[in-house]
């Protein structure tokens, strides 16, 4: 559990662990400048202005030197936590570091932990919680279009439209809730017609908003993408070739592919997450049996599946019966021929299937076309609201469902008390998503999955 005690300082590194140029310990509280300035020779912090540096040296409390730093004063609100902030940066050997580290512990301060910075943002109202975990987000993103995602809700977009969302409720709803003190008169404060109006309004922004999760979830996540084939298809050389280095073991030993081997590749800015497979065939030992257990399982679990065949071996009636039993459903399944070095004479099973050398690496850029068309069929429009966040989509889809409530309720003409009560269910999804409503659990649970020093 996060202390929220306010006169609790707190330290931790906010650079990568390990040994390196410069590392960066960050501590926050209200104590956190007066600590720092009792064991700083140099310029006295605490008559120090904020977003100032100074230079000086940290000592321990026999006033032997620890290192020459540089200390960074951010004084309170005007902080990333609401609270007084100081960074120290040192020279990035693991020893001072950890030396500085444990000196501030000595005097006082408590370790943070994992978020412990963001969440005291959030519990000072420097953020709401969207915005707090759109900062886990920003960290995490390995593309320009996941970074630009993260910094709009970041920034508060997403934030915006779910605080209009929740107004406009809470306009309707106060009126229905006057309604109750006012039900022995039998009187209505709320226009019903302009209520569901307003409702219906209100259910497609939620609407749009989740089905923004279709995108959201792949321009964050990546597109989970399965190779698969028979043994000796090529789909080990495949990856490799798309990959452009050696990162699978290429034999002509059938079976050499037992377990399944994850990488990740850009394609105009969107993370494929691909895949390499054990062959599909008739396993002739348990170990290759457990390989394509997993196969089966990751075709389920993928969003593209690229069936790969030799062109020069499968008929087209084989080639029929893998996609078959592959029963890839509605998962969109390009059909790769490989090994057209091999044959003059190539079998054209079908002229929609790409022709490729995974060897040769002949018509791979073609297939990376493809494989990103497969997945992203229109232009994105990175001017929108895109929802990222699994709990974030849960709770819409809850919101959602409150609302067609709402509106079957006033198409039947239900007690006000009943409508009142999923108007009010509604605002309180909404408000999970932000933060306005919350819980220990919840905060605990987004927090803890940061890193130590955010």
């Amino acid at each position: 559990m996060y202390s929220q005690q306010s006169d609790n300082t707190i330290v931790a590194l906010s650079t990568p662990p390990g040994s390196g140029a410069i590392g960066v310990i960050r501590l926050s509280g209200n104590k956190a400048i007066e600590i720092t300035n009792s064991l700083f020779q140099g310029a006295n912090l605490e008559k120090a202005t904020g977003y100032t540096v100074h230079y000086g040296k940290l000592v321990d409390e026999k006033k032997n030197i620890i290192d020459e730093v540089l200390i960074t004063i951010f004084k309170n609100p005007k902080s990333y936590t609401g609270e007084n902030l100081v960074e120290i940066s040192c020279h990035g050997s693991s020893y001072i570091i950890n030396e500085i580290i444990r000196l501030f512990l000595r005097n006082g301060v408590k370790l943070a932990q994992a978020g412990e910075f963001t969440m005291r943002a959030f519990m000072n109202g420097k953020m709401d919680l969207s915005q707090a975990e759109a900062v886990a987000d920003l960290i995490a993103s390995k593309t320009k279009i996941s970074h630009d995602i993260a910094l709009k809700q970041l920034k508060g977009g997403f934030s915006s439209e779910i605080k209009k969302l929740r107004q406009k409720l809470v306009d309707f709803a106060s009126l229905i809730e006057l309604e109750l003190d006012f039900s022995e008169e039998d009187v209505e404060f709320a226009d019903r017609t302009q209520l569901k109006t307003l409702v219906k309004e209100i259910l497609n922004l939620v609407s749009g908003l989740i089905e923004s999760y279709k995108y959201g979830n792949v321009l964050k996540n990546g597109v989970p993408t399965v190779i698969v084939g028979r043994p000796n298809a090529g789909k080990s050389t495949l990856l490799n070739a798309l990959l452009n280095e050696e990162r699978a073991i290429v034999s002509e030993i059938e079976g050499t592919t037992r377990d399944t081997i994850e990488e990740e590749l850009n394609i105009n800015g969107i993370i494929f997450r691909f895949i390499d497979t054990a062959g599909i065939r008739e396993a002739k030992d348990s170990i290759e049996s457990i390989g394509i257990q997993k196969t089966m399982q990751k075709i389920k679990d993928s969003s593209l599946v690229i069936y790969i065949y030799d062109s020069n071996l499968l008929t087209k009636g084989e080639v029929t019966k893998d996609l078959e039993e592959l029963n890839t459903g509605t998962t969109p399944t390009l059909v790769v021929a490989n090994k057209i070095d091999l044959s003059d004479n190539i079998k054209t099973i079908s002229e929609k299937h790409l022709k490729i050398s995974a060897k040769d690496k002949d018509n791979i850029k073609e297939l990376k076309t493809k494989i990103f068309e497969s997945s992203i069929t229109n232009d994105i429009d990175m001017s929108g609201i895109f929802v990222t966040n699994e709990r974030h989509l849960n709770l819409l889809k809850e919101a959602e469902s409150n609302l067609q409530n709402v509106i079957l309720g006033l198409d039947t003409q239900l007690p006000a008390d009943l409508i009142a009560m999923d108007i009010r269910q509604a605002n309180i999804s909404l408000g999970e998503i932000t933060g306005t409503i919350s819980t220990d659990d919840l905060l605990g649970n987004i927090f803890g999955k940061f890193c130590i020093g955010k």
